[in-house]
């Protein structure tokens, strides 16, 4: 007789059988520790913006007894002006839909279009399986190559044979950093034109890359969803904003599976905030940037292997010690980077100069 595995959930909890293997997804959060594991912006919100955010918080605050804009219009067609500034391409408020973190827009496309299944190329972000496994979407998961590049020919003719609703294409990709170049996802929409299913390009660390965005797709292939964030290059990932850049009938179809009033007023009028002042945040972009190249060349010189990236963290291998052991002793040094699960291999977040130091006299005693 087989014997069943204990299980942790209470016998009187009625979790769904399917879930009951799960843990809640978060990087740890450890007090005291520079913090360089969950790829945020290191600098904090200018003086200029924050006294901006503190003149607009009164008019909100009064009004917190209404419901907020349920379509958050206003955002909408900020967003669509930053968007068609950033990517050269005629872009509306009809072409956007705005949500609370990127992860929520990832929710609502499973949920709307997730009945033939999802199909995405790993090692990637690890909430979209999990966000597949808690709608009850199939999740297919298909291997990138051994340097963590995508087989382009495998992708198209997986994506012919599987035929998802769904394909993910992450760029620059989370946890390695490197990017799918445009004329790759030309083919890949197509391929997934040609099933008509949607492919789902996941841009959330796209102001650090030089590659052109996705949207510029759209208007030939309306099955391209391009979803984004203004966590990272916006250093607003306390705020909680993520949009989507898409076809207006894929905005109809999310607003299918939207919850009702799922962006709170002040939530959105922080983003009008950030977005009005979108220059001055991004400036610091190029900053993290310069960094992340002078952190990658250091890694590289005291021996590890470090992937290529177009984000603001690096992926890298090599250490004399196990990845886990490694990652250990640096937490207990004070210095918190990501054990991202992949065998021999950690990521670190680029963060301030000095912080940036701190980390590379730490992992130099792990050198191969």
């Amino acid at each position: 007789m087989k014997e069943e595995r204990e299980s942790k959930w209470p016998s009187w909890l009625p979790i769904r059988s399917e879930l009951s293997d799960l843990i809640p997804y978060g990087a740890p959060q450890i007090s005291g520790v520079i913090a360089l594991n969950t790829n945020e912006n290191p600098f904090p919100l200018p003086s200029a913006v924050v006294e901006q955010v503190l003149n607009v918080l009164p008019k909100v605050l009064e009004n917190l007894n209404r419901y907020p804009d349920r379509d958050a219009n206003e955002l909408r067609g900020e967003l669509a002006k930053y968007v068609t500034k950033i990517s050269k391409v005629a872009i509306s408020d009809k072409n956007i839909w705005a949500a609370n973190g990127s992860n929520e827009i990832l929710q609502t496309l499973f949920l709307a279009c997730g009945g033939r299944g999802a199909l995405g190329f790993l090692p990637s972000y690890s909430v979209h399986p999990l966000i597949a496994k808690t709608t009850g979407v199939r999740w297919i998961g298909a291997e990138r190559e051994g340097n963590f590049e995508l087989n382009l020919g495998e992708a198209i003719t997986q994506i012919a044979s599987e035929r998802p609703g769904l394909t993910f294409l992450t760029t620059p990709n989370n946890p390695t950093g490197n990017i799918t170049g445009i004329d790759d996802l030309e083919k890949l929409a197509i391929a997934t034109r040609a099933v008509d299913g949607l492919l789902v390009v996941d841009e959330a660390y796209a102001e650090f890359s030089s590659e052109p965005s996705a949207v510029t797709l759209i208007a030939s292939y309306p099955n391209v969803v391009v979803v984004r964030t203004m966590s990272k290059a916006f250093a607003f990932a306390g705020v909680r904003v993520g949009y989507a850049v898409c076809d207006p009938s894929v905005v109809l179809a999310m607003l299918v599976t939207r919850l009702p009033y799922h962006l709170s007023s002040p939530t959105q009028a922080l983003a009008l905030v950030a977005l009005a002042n979108s220059e001055l945040l991004l400036a610091e972009v190029s900053a993290i940037v310069l960094e992340r190249e002078r952190v990658r060349m250091e890694l590289t010189e005291m021996g590890f292997k470090v992937s290529p990236s177009s984000a603001n963290f690096l992926l890298f291998a090599g250490f004399k010690k196990s990845a886990k052991i490694t990652w250990e002793e640096l937490v207990a040094s004070g210095i918190l980077i990501r054990d991202v699960g992949l065998e021999g291999f950690l990521r670190v977040t680029i963060g301030l100069p000095v912080e940036n130091e701190k980390f590379l006299t730490a992992i130099d005693r792990y050198r191969p």
